[in-house]
Parts: C-alpha cells; structure tokens; sequence
C-alpha cells in the first residue's frame, strides 16, 4: 500500500471535521431513533417530534434494519479515510469489506421505506432518485474493489456522501421546526423538502471534493 502524499493530507485538512461533524450527527440521529423505538413507548411521546417517531414506531423493524446498519456504517466511516488504517492494507480492506456488506443493507432496506413516506410524493421522489445514486455508486465500487483498481475509491465516496446526506437533513430539519409557527408547515410537508436540501448538499459537495482533489483517488486500495 502506498503511503498517503503529503499534498492529500494538506487538502484533506477541512475535509476531516466535516466528515466527523455530519458522522455525529448521523450516528446522535440514529441513535435517538434507536431510543425513541425500543424504549420509549409510542403513547408517552411528546413534543413536536412526537407525531414523526409514532410513524417509524409502526413500522419499527423495518427501519430498525435500516438504522442500526447506518449507525455502525458511520461509527466506522472515520476509520476508512483515517491514514494510519489505510497504511495497513489487511486491516484497511476489512474495513472495506464490513462497509459494503453495511452499505448494501442501508441501500437494499430504504427501498421498501418507500411505501411509507412520511414527506409523501416529495419525500419519495428524494428516496428513490438518492437511493439510485449510493447502490449504482455502491456497486461500482465493489466491482473495481474486487479488481484491486484504486479507482474504486471514487465511487466509494460518491456513495459515502450520499449516505452522509442523512445527516445533513437534520440542521435543515431543524430550521423547518423552529420556524413552523411562522410558516405553519407541519412534518409531511416540509419533510421531503428537507430531503432533497440534505441530500443534494452533500451529494454535490462530494463530487466537488471528487473534481478539487484527483491526487487522493490515485493511492493504492
């Protein structure tokens, strides 16, 4: 395995916050979900939350499948990009290898989420066409992964970002419930709105990233 430039450590500076920031997030929304389904009844719920985590409790094993899968995907992203693993191509590939078996099952259990969109048409339109981009880009990386091209990285993080999306929804979600007095917007509207904000934020700035720094897709799997 070759050793990470210098030049790849110098650009990658701003990145690394960014990617442990939007990874807390993802794993502190997980987790809350995890709590809200398995130890807080639905009945006692309250607050404005209340009435979104009654409609994952209904469908409580399903979207268990989804987000424990995603928890750990993320508690274990930081790792992958982290240089002292990749300097160890052993460990470095069964990393890998724990992440596409992850992704794959937060890819395959979004698809049936579908039929019960809390954000409607919007939300389920958000789903489908993101979903696409991390199980085509997912695919693609385990064909060059298995190959041992260092390309397969690429795509990788093409699929890393939009997972990461799902972190980013939840700032955006945020404004949505601070302002819904003034807006009168409730949950099923706003959600799919703040879907396609989150997802297409990162999912951009991914292949922003992809384009500025070339050098990092050129290092050995």
């Amino acid at each position: 395995m070759s050793r990470v430039p210098a030049s790849e450590s110098h650009q990658s500076t701003w990145a690394r916050p960014v990617l442990y920031i939007l990874c807390l997030i993802a794993a502190a929304a997980a987790l809350r979900r995890i709590v809200a389904l398995l130890l807080v009844g639905a009945s006692s719920l309250t607050g404005q939350y209340a009435n979104l985590d009654r409609v994952f409790a209904e469908h409580k094993g399903l979207t268990l499948a989804h987000i424990v899968p995603a928890l750990v995907f993320v508690v274990l992203l930081p790792l992958w990009f982290s240089a002292r693993v990749r300097s160890s191509e052993p460990l470095h590939r069964r990393i890998t290898g724990a992440l596409f078996v992850l992704g794959f099952i937060v890819g395959l259990t979004a698809i049936p989420m579908v039929a019960h969109p809390v954000g409607g048409v919007t939300e389920l339109s958000a789903i489908i066409v993101f979903d696409g981009i991390f199980l085509f880009s997912f695919v693609r990386a385990l064909m060059l992964f298995r190959k041992h091209e260092p390309r397969y990285r690429e795509w990788m993080m093409r699929a890393i970002a939009v997972l990461l999306g799902i972190a980013t929804t939840r700032p955006v979600m945020g404004v949505f419930f601070a302002t819904a007095r003034l807006t009168h917007l409730e949950p099923r509207q706003f959600f799919g709105i703040a879907f396609w904000i989150g997802f297409a934020v990162t999912y951009l700035a991914g292949e922003w990233y992809l384009q500025r720094h070339p050098v990092e897709l050129n290092t050995a799997a």
